[in-house]
């Protein structure tokens, strides 16, 4: 099988072009082939395969074999492996990709003829409790729930994929994400697991974060992470429409004007 490794921000995939391929136990696939010491090493698999609707469709699975909706830094990576294969023509000026979370256009960013980052439209954040999805009375705040003994103060937003966020007053490397951010996870409330973004405010246009993913554990960068992260720190009033969110792997930039779609810029890069 032949693929390729990928990455955005650290956030690195492993893609293989499936158009011609007979259908797989892709799940199980991408548990093997995303151990870093059993196989190739990765944050998941990412399948490209024809569509009805959009240029291409995309399918991401995680480490644990679950099918995510949408991957924001595994669809940068997408568009340039799609162009730089010829699947679409270096000419277009943009790319759609049909996903789990609906159709995402995005902008290839040039550096000379090398494609190094793109701008992607994420659709608009969906906040009501259905589309995140987590339980809740409706009679309690969205904003601020305490869970696991731990009184975090969480933020749900879905990206098409769910989201939780909670801001911090110390550095996000003292966080202990890696005992936390499982519970988060698998928290009752959240019937089908959930993002969890571990925040703290640098100034009102910069944000440090860690992501830990559902399916795939902390990872170097999440784009979806970071596009809630833009989203909930305009809510709450901590930044404006524009954000860097610093990441473990590298800087997503997020605008959100409050009410139309998410954008998320960063780089794309290819391992081997």
């Amino acid at each position: 099988m032949e693929f390729t490794k990928m990455h955005g921000a650290g956030n690195d995939y492993v893609y293989v072009d499936a158009r011609a391929m007979p259908e797989h136990d892709w799940g199980q696939l991408s548990q093997a082939i995303s151990d870093r010491h059993f196989g190739v090493g990765s944050d998941g698999l990412i399948l490209v395969m024809d569509s009805d609707v959009a240029d291409l469709k995309m399918r991401m699975f995680n480490v644990d074999g679950s099918e995510g909706e949408m991957c924001g830094n595994g669809i940068r990576c997408f568009a340039k492996y799609a162009i730089e294969r010829g699947i679409v023509p270096r000419s277009v000026g943009e790319v759609t990709i049909d996903t789990m979370a609906g159709v995402r256009t995005v902008v290839p960013r040039y550096d000379g003829s090398e494609i190094n980052a793109a701008r992607v439209s994420m659709g608009k954040p969906r906040f009501a409790p259905s589309d995140i999805p987590v339980n809740l009375d409706p009679a309690i705040s969205l904003n601020r729930q305490t869970i696991i003994n731990f009184r975090l103060f969480l933020t749900f937003v879905s990206m098409g994929n769910p989201h939780a966020v909670t801001f911090i007053d110390q550095p996000v490397e003292e966080f202990p994400l890696h005992n936390i951010g499982p519970l988060v996870e698998r928290h009752p409330i959240f019937p089908k697991r959930v993002n969890f973004e571990v925040v703290n405010i640098r100034d009102d246009g910069n944000l440090d974060a860690r992501v830990w993913e559902r399916g795939s554990g902390e990872t170097m960068a999440c784009g979806t992470g970071a596009c809630a992260i833009g989203v909930a720190s305009r809510l709450l009033g901590h930044t404006g429409d524009r954000v860097a969110v610093h990441l473990p792997g590298g800087t997503l930039t997020i605008d959100w004007d409050g009410t139309d779609e998410v954008y998320l810029e960063g780089p794309a890069g290819r391992g081997f």
